[in-house]
């Protein structure tokens, strides 16, 4: 019988084999993508992978955990990214927030990993809203493990907040409207992009300039 998941089975078996871990999260990705994160157990990402299940938990403690790590690794880098000008100092220079890279480009590169991320994550999330008790348990675990969907609104806040003292957006800014803003423009957009036959989503590489270039209007300092 032929597995319906038989060329990620050829990969896995084939004569330069991945590592377990990759070999996992590569599964674990594709699975949570097709047939949603609630129907994707730790078994059946296992059986996809080529391991056991045993296998898997050497290296993740339990779905929730694998989940963090696909969205870490295997999709746009939008946490990384925001981790990254979320902890810098907002000095404008080499060393600043987004290095010597102005607001406006950090901002374009935010909203369109952002774009790429809940485009990439929307099939996933939208499986577990299906079932509240399953969303709850999903929830109750990623919170336990320091995560969550508020993660980018706060990083995106932090960045913003830096750069309002540094003076490089205006003084009475407000930080989270901002990001809020942002970020939910480019949900809306993966939803737009999700539903069959809707109205035509313009590229990313034209959404996000546009989206930030409007919402620096409201951001800019003043002349």
């Amino acid at each position: 019988m032929v597995s319906r998941y038989s060329p990620r089975r050829q990969a896995v078996n084939g004569p330069h084999m991945k590592p377990a871990r990759a070999r996992i999260l590569d599964a674990a990705a594709e699975l949570m993508a097709t047939i949603g994160l609630a129907r994707a157990t730790t078994k059946e990402i296992a059986r996809a992978a080529g391991c056991s299940e045993a296998a898997l938990y050497k290296y993740f403690a339990g779905k929730e955990d694998l989940f963090l790590h696909v969205l870490d690794e295997r999709l746009p880098r939008l946490g990384p990214l925001l981790g990254e000008l979320a902890k810098r100092p907002a000095d404008g220079g080499a060393g600043g927030a987004g290095g010597a890279r102005s607001v406006e480009e950090n901002l374009i590169e935010v909203v369109r990993q952002a774009a790429l991320f809940y485009e990439a994550t929307f099939a996933i999330a939208a499986s577990l809203f299906a079932e509240p008790a399953l969303l709850r348990r999903h929830a109750e675990g990623v919170r336990a493990l320091g995560a969550g969907p508020h993660i980018p609104l706060r990083s995106l806040a932090a960045y913003l907040r830096n750069e309002r003292d540094a003076g490089r957006i205006r003084p009475d800014a407000d930080p989270d409207a901002a990001a809020t803003l942002l970020l939910g423009a480019c949900q809306q957009r993966a939803f737009l992009r999700s539903f069959p036959d809707g109205e035509p989503v313009a590229p990313v590489e034209e959404f996000a300039p546009t989206l930030v270039r409007a919402a620096l209007l409201g951001l800019a300092p003043g002349t």
